[in-house]
């Protein structure tokens, strides 16, 4: 599949959006925080690749 020419990346788009957040107090840069690591936390679980797909039989 080709991209349409002068079409940005959505989701290097949304990086930069979430970059140009400055947090006013530490309480929200927490915040901010825990919501980078929850959504890496997420993409490594949809990454997980189970290695208990083949039912062994008796």
């Amino acid at each position: 599949m080709t991209k349409a020419k002068g079409t940005s990346d959505k989701n290097l788009f949304n990086v930069v959006q979430e970059l140009d957040k400055n947090p006013v107090n530490s309480h929200q840069a927490q915040q901010l925080e825990q919501d980078s690591m929850d959504r890496r936390h997420q993409d490594a679980l949809n990454h997980d690749e189970p290695t208990d797909l083949e039912h062994q039989r008796s």
